[in-house]
This record gives C-alpha cells, structure tokens and sequence, in this order.
C-alpha cells in the first residue's frame, strides 16, 4: 500500500502536483482529513475524508480551478464537522463537471459561430454531430487524455482526411477549455496526435485542345440532358473568369455591374471582393434568361432559390468532353496557367484569383518558372541565329 504524501495545499502547490500512471491523494499538513486527487490527465479534485462511529467517509468537495484552495479547505472543516456529529456530510452544492458534449456544444455557439463562415457553421457542426459528440461526448472534458482522441482518430481511420478535420476542431476545443477554466493549463490532449497522410489531389491544368472539348461539351449539354442551361452558363463562367464556384453560384443580378465590368462577392472565402468582369463573361450573363421575382443569376428548381450543387453536371459533362478525373477547381487552375502562359506576373494573378495570402499563388510558381524557360529559349533561338555559326 503506498505511503500517504503529506502537503502543504496552496494553490502554487497543487498546480504544480502531477501523477504518471494512476491517480494519487495528497492530503493536507494542517487539516487532516483534507486532500487533493490528481489524475494523470491533469485533473485535480479535493476531497475529505473523516471516521466517526467506527466509520471511515470520503466526501468530494469540489474540482480544483471551479473550488479554489481556500473555498475547499472552509468546507472541508464544514464536512469534517458534520461528519463527526453523525450528520449528512453533503457537500456544497456545486455545478457538474462539464463533458466533452457541454464543451462541444459551447464551442459551436461561443466560438464556431460567431467567427466563422456559416458553411464553416455548418460543417462543424456535422463533424461534432456525426463524429465527435457520438465518440467522446460522455468523458468528462477535465479527463480526457491523449489516448481518447486516437482511439477518435483511429476510428476514422477509412476517411482519413475527416479524422484530421476532427483532430484540428479537438485541438482548438481543448485549447478554449483551457482559457474557459474547464481543463489544467497546457494540457491540451491533442498534443503530439499525428495526423493521417492524405494523398494530396495534384494540380490539375487544361491544355487548349481540352478546352475545347468542354466548350463543344458545353454547346451540347442542355439538349443532350447532360446540364440544364443556367448549369452550363455557370461553368463556362468559372472557365471565363477563374473565380471560386460558391462565388458564382451566390451571384445576384444585382451583384453584376455590366458598366462598369464588375461583379462584387459579398461573402467570398477571403471576405467581400470585387472580381472582372470581362467581356466575354460579360456576353454570357446578358443572354442569360432571367426567372422573373429571383434574384440570382444561376436559380435553383425551387421558386426564389439558387443554384448550390452543379457536381452531377459537372460530371456529366466532364465524361462527354472526356475530361476523366477533372475537378471543377481545376478550372480555376486553368484560369491560371493560361494567365501565367500570356505573361501575367504572380502578383497579378493573385490578384485576379481574390488571394488574400501571397503563399496561395506561389503554387503557380513553377508554371512561371516553364514560362520563363521557354520565353529564355526563343530570344535565345533568335539570337543564336545571328551569332552562332552555321
């Protein structure tokens, strides 16, 4: 039987106090009968225990950080009292220590909503709703250990791109519980979790010639059944234009500034922008039908609605233009190769492309490198035809 520790218990003493494997009791050198139990997940309880009438009682007093030392020290002496006289030895009543559950639904209505994107608001709380309340809702949020989100991690190991998302939100979870008082200072249990390798989708650019297959797959598409009109029109204007495809789907009639050449994106992925809009683009929208009473450029089946997913008609054509593996996105790499083909610095087409991050286009650096190269090679070719002998 291990020997009991004996303490002074200040709270610069029981922030310190830290166990490996199992939880331990250290008891107090002034009050006995006074104690403190650490778990190895950091978390820390004070509890009393007393004998009267032949009778030994232990009594949980409070959680240290929600019970300050001297609040659970005073009723400590309280319980100890009643404990002796024969009475209930109830504590203070006292909240309950949070879950995971508590924390989780803290999170998306302190955090998630009020600083992120409401289709950000709405993944998170899918995530939290399907994967993480389901598999860690019920642990106490003070007793969670590293060894609970592997197992989490484990578990989405055939989806492993969803099991890292979930670890990123435990990771800031756990962070916010730390500042909200509810887990021990620097003891986020997300720490050192590795995340899946995830095969990454390499970038994919259209040559001319697969532009031309998709604009003749794009003539086609209405009669052949393959996209209804609006569907069509909305991705030849991604091609036209390079921007994101919730930008064009979340276009209002009044957004479109045929004048001025300009279309303004309210809710962007970088925040409110305006874009160009060039002729061509500009072409497509005004012999676009408008549905009378919507306002969006690209409606939905629903009266007042918009278009939200255009994948299935996306696929469609991408077989009939015998694009195989083709993703909408990489349209929006198209746009940027062909910039960079033409001349336009990176700078530019950071800017074209609404990139608030200088590191977002950088990934077209080495398309810029080709062009280099191959502009470096016909001044040179023209060159060597004066200069070097025949």
């Amino acid at each position: 039987m291990a020997k009991p520790q004996y303490l002074t218990l200040s709270k610069r003493i029981i922030d310190r106090l830290s166990v490996d494997d199992k939880d331990a009791v250290f008891w107090d050198r002034d009050l006995p009968g006074f104690g403190i139990r650490v778990y190895p997940s950091g978390a820390k309880v004070y509890v009393v225990q007393s004998r009267a009438f032949g009778r030994s009682k232990r009594v949980t007093v409070g959680r240290h950080g929600h019970v300050s030392a001297d609040q659970a020290r005073k009723e400590a002496v309280r319980i100890i009292g009643r404990i002796k006289s024969g009475e209930s030895p109830v504590a203070l009543e006292a909240p309950p220590d949070p879950t995971v559950k508590d924390l989780a639904e803290r999170y998306q209505r302190e955090y998630v909503e009020m600083h992120c994107k409401p289709a950000t608001v709405s993944h998170y709380a899918v995530m939290l709703r399907k994967h993480i309340v389901p598999a860690l809702g019920g642990l106490l949020v003070a007793e969670v250990e590293r060894k609970h989100i592997m197992e989490f991690q484990y578990r989405l190991r055939d989806m492993p791109t969803v099991a890292n998302r979930g670890v990123d939100i435990l990771v800031k979870m756990f962070g916010l519980a730390d500042a909200w008082g509810w887990r021990p200072s620097g003891k986020n249990p997300c720490h050192f979790v590795r995340r899946y390798k995830v095969e990454k989708h390499h970038e994919r650019f259209l040559t001319p010639e697969e532009l031309c297959r998709l604009g003749q797959a794009l003539d086609t598409a209405p009669t052949e059944r393959l996209a209804s009109v609006h569907a069509a029109a909305a991705i030849r204007l991604l091609v036209l234009t390079g921007c994101r495809r919730n930008e064009i789907l979340g276009l209002r009639w009044e957004d479109v500034d045929f004048q001025s050449g300009e279309m303004r994106f309210g809710d962007s992925k970088t925040g409110a922008r305006v874009a160009p809009l060039p002729p061509p683009a500009a072409k497509l929208l005004e012999d676009l039908s408008r549905v009378p009473g919507n306002p969006w450029v690209f409606p939905g089946r629903k009266k007042g609605s918009r278009q939200r997913n255009i994948q299935d008609s996306w696929g469609r054509i991408r077989q009939r233009a015998g694009l195989e593996g083709v993703r909408l996105h990489d349209l929006r790499h198209s746009y940027a190769s062909r910039a960079l083909a033409l001349g336009e610095s990176l700078s530019m087409i950071g800017e074209l492309l609404g990139h608030r991050k200088v590191q977002t286009t950088a990934r077209y650096a080495h398309l810029a490198r080709d062009s280099v190269r191959e502009s470096t090679a016909r001044v040179a070719e023209s060159i060597g035809a004066d200069i070097l002998p025949e």
